[in-house]
């Protein structure tokens, strides 16, 4: 064999795309419920204090959080920080799964035909916002639901609602058939800021990937060895949860003022009721720069753990699952 053909038989051949599989598709949506079940158990009394404090704005029943935290305890008892908690047990499980589940497939398309590439940051976002869209479809009725319950301070017989669906006939009766999408498009406004959520996810995985854990104090080192210094790599696992509640943060300090109006939005009185695009004028008149961030210390605090859980559930759920059962 000459030198040429020796040569071209030890080339090795050109490296397939991988495709993506069924079991990839939907490995996002399946990860979702598990992810959703998650933040609802974590977050929700957080969510209850958040939603509160948002409506009343500063002029009315709360001090504050705290305040508000200990009144619903008070006045209407443990349970009350679960009010609502129906909907969004079995609607976050849905939402995640949508929200998740398309976010896996938008990360699917921006990859082309080729699995093994790897997404840049604004590819990121971009898929995040595509997942932000797409979820608020179905995260509307549930928002408006639930936030209606959570925000009835009533009870016995001169609660508005009695429940979920009695939410749910009201709102049909009201605004139509599509009721229960009444706030929509302020929805998808707010959830436009997946984008950043996704993307500096991304950006915070890379960076944790990048660091080092130190394993043990330099003096415990054998001498002339630097491998306690060098240390070794953040688990995948930890880059999961550190990552998922550092983006949370990011996403909510960019959007707490478009949540705080879309929520006042979609729970104000519906005789005469402020447009989406005014509402933002209305919450500065009557409140200022102030009123754009009630609420926020709860969100904060919530953000970090609630998000950190759910998604370190769904990326080793999503693992478990691509792996045939094996992490």
């Amino acid at each position: 064999m000459s030198a040429h053909n020796t040569q071209v038989a030890l080339e090795a051949p050109p490296a397939q795309p991988q495709m993506a599989t069924t079991r990839d598709r939907i490995a996002g949506f399946a990860a979702g419920v598990a992810s959703g079940a998650t933040k609802l158990f974590v977050g929700h009394p957080f969510d209850t204090v958040k939603i509160r404090c948002q409506v009343e704005g500063g002029h009315g029943r709360f001090k504050g959080p705290i305040d508000c935290l200990i009144n619903t305890v008070k006045q209407e008892g443990p349970r009350a920080l679960y009010k609502g908690a129906s909907i969004p047990l079995v609607g976050w499980a849905v939402m995640d799964a949508v929200q998740l589940g398309s976010l896996s497939n938008y990360r699917l398309l921006l990859q082309g035909n080729d699995k093994s590439h790897k997404l840049g940051h604004f590819e990121h976002g971009l898929a995040g916002l595509g997942a932000g869209w797409t979820v608020a479809l179905v995260a509307t009725p549930v928002e408006i639901i639930k936030m209606r319950l959570q925000t009835q301070y009533a009870t016995g017989s001169e609660r508005k609602y009695r429940g979920p669906i009695d939410v749910a006939r009201y709102l049909t009766r009201q605004y139509g058939p599509l009721g229960i999408w009444h706030g929509l498009a302020a929805t998808m406004s707010q959830r436009s800021f997946f984008f950043f959520l996704w993307g500096s996810y991304d950006v915070y995985s890379e960076w944790l990937r990048s660091c080092r854990v130190i394993s043990s104090f330099p003096y415990m080192a054998k001498a002339g060895s630097s491998k306690a210094l060098e240390g070794r790599p953040v688990s995948e696992k930890l880059v999961n949860f550190l990552a998922g509640g550092l983006a949370a943060n990011t996403f909510w300090c960019l959007c707490y003022p478009v949540d705080v109006v879309k929520n006042r939005f979609m729970t104000q009185g519906d005789e005469n009721p402020i447009p989406f695009r005014k509402m933002f004028r209305h919450v500065y008149l009557t409140e200022g720069l102030s009123g754009f961030f009630r609420g926020f210390v709860p969100t904060f605090i919530r953000a970090f753990p609630t998000n950190a859980s759910a998604i370190f559930v769904w990326e080793s759920t999503v693992r478990l699952i691509k792996n045939g059962g094996r992490e």
